[in-house]
């Protein structure tokens, strides 16, 4: 897909959504996009930005720079650890992803903060759900130290079979599926897999309001509820 032929147009698609999600009220509960978490090292969120494009819903992801001392080039959505002066979640999501790919945050409309996700090594990471209605608005800025690569990959991709393999891994006796999406686009492929995938596939459920054409037995750990999907 090429990254450049983006129209800017509204987006029924996305008018629907952005109203349901502000009518289930995932904004309205403090304890889950609160930073009582400021001072809280081992918090993160990341925004899992959409627009529209042909009637299609695109996430924002990135490729990290192979000079990260960790994750170095796995693909992941914009975000990072919470700063002392970040009031919540939300905060935390938008000034990473401008300062990794120069989204201003002016430009996302927030519908959602999503429940948490808990790593192997125990970083609760925060889902922050955004709409980009003017695509043509943001011009990518990337931030070389940190970024590689950006692109949009199609959300219901991970709800579908197509494209993905998964390897079966097992933690504290229980086994789990790590499932990894292979994406074609701008003739480069990217493999979005680990917890990137484990948050999109969950996002695309509820984006999507039906479960995915696979078992996603995704790891128990990283969240409470996620068997329902």
């Amino acid at each position: 897909m090429d990254t450049n032929n983006f129209t800017n147009k509204t987006s029924q698609k996305l008018l629907d959504i952005s109203q349901r999600f502000r009518q289930s009220n995932h904004l309205s509960s403090p304890e889950l996009y609160k930073s009582e978490t400021s001072k809280r090292p081992n918090r993160s969120a990341v925004l899992i930005c959409l627009f529209e494009e042909s009637d299609e819903l695109y996430v924002i992801l990135t490729k990290r720079s192979s000079k990260l001392s960790s994750y170095s080039g796995h693909v992941s959505l914009p975000g990072g650890r919470t700063d002392e002066g970040d009031v919540d979640d939300i905060r935390t999501a938008l000034r990473e992803a401008e300062e990794e790919i120069g989204l201003d945050p002016a430009l996302v409309d927030v519908v959602a903060v999503l429940e948490p996700f808990v790593t192997k090594e125990n970083v609760t990471v925060v889902p922050v759900l955004g709409i980009l209605w003017n695509r043509q608005a943001f011009n990518p800025v990337l931030n070389a130290e940190e970024v590689e690569s950006i692109f949009y990959a199609p959300l219901e991709m991970f709800l579908k079979n197509e494209n993905r393999r998964h390897e079966e891994r097992e933690f504290q006796g229980r086994k789990h599926l790590l499932h990894y999406f292979d994406f074609k686009t701008n003739n480069k492929v990217y493999v979005i897999w680990a917890l990137t995938a484990g948050i999109l596939i969950s996002t695309a459920s509820l984006v999507y309001q039906r479960p995915p054409n696979f078992e996603p037995r995704m790891p128990f750990f990283w969240k409470k509820n996620i068997s329902k999907f």
